[in-house]
């Protein structure tokens, strides 16, 4: 490989540690696709040469890049780019857990997807134009055959090109972003709500209009830190809680 050459002044020692610079310019080689999902690394003696810095510097940003799920590593194989399908990426964002028995990732049913006009709640969630285009998936999520929670999926079009033409969506959704449109879901903000269910959820859900549910409110960033998916789950919690370790 050749030295790295996608230095810039504010590549330079300034207000970031040294790491976190390291790890910047690395970030940005899954950005631009330098890295791919399940793409081996070099050695980090090879990216300390490139990067012109010390090999415990480089340690440094990767271990930060792997705590963030970015990266995994692989005991006597070294260093990958994480890819959306692993188990740990998978449960990092969803925090779902039966009140008995082991945690398990749903199933999903599309209910319906296609074009939309962004809201005003959408808009702002997504740093989009009130009235801009999206696209928008409505889908059952059910464990063990049983509908637990219902859907709702806005993603900004511009980001997301020719998805209307898609007759499948997959239930690992971030493995689709990644795989076809090149997005990594790096991080997620949720907020959670206490609400009653509606007509509409309840006849989808199998349960009482009026039934508790959670309401969980999610904003997907990429590794820019830009909002690239908008996320409402309406979930039946009679069996369930929500789940976060505290470190």
């Amino acid at each position: 490989m050749t030295p790295d050459t996608d230095k810039s002044p504010a590549d330079e020692i300034g207000f970031k540690p040294l790491y976190a610079q390291v790890r910047d310019r690395l970030v940005r080689r899954l950005v631009d696709g330098t890295w791919a999902p399940g793409m081996p690394l070099p050695s980090e003696m090879e990216l300390a040469r490139q990067l012109n810095v010390s090999q415990g510097t480089v340690r440094k940003a990767l271990d930060s890049m792997t705590a963030d799920n970015m990266l995994i590593r692989r005991q006597g194989r070294g260093t990958f780019v994480a890819e959306p399908e692993e188990s740990r990426i998978l449960f990092q964002f969803y925090r779902l857990v039966p009140d008995v028995g082991i945690a398990s990732f749903p199933d999903s049913r599309v209910i319906s997807h296609g074009s939309a006009r962004a809201t005003k709640a959408e808009a702002t969630a997504l740093g989009i134009e009130e009235g801009g285009d999206v696209w928008r998936i409505e889908r059952i999520r059910s464990l063990a055959g049983q509908p637990m929670l219902v859907e709702t999926i806005t993603l900004p079009a511009d980001r997301f090109p020719g998805f209307g033409e898609l007759t499948e969506i997959p239930n690992n959704v971030y493995r689709l972003y990644s795989e076809r449109w090149g997005i990594t879901i790096a991080s997620a903000g949720e907020r959670l709500k206490a609400i009653a269910a509606s007509g509409r959820d309840a006849r989808k859900l199998g349960c009482e209009k009026g039934e508790p549910l959670l309401l969980i409110s999610r904003v997907a960033r990429d590794l820019e830190d830009r909002p690239v998916e908008l996320r409402w789950s309406r979930c039946i919690s009679r069996d369930l809680h929500y789940s976060v370790n505290l470190r």
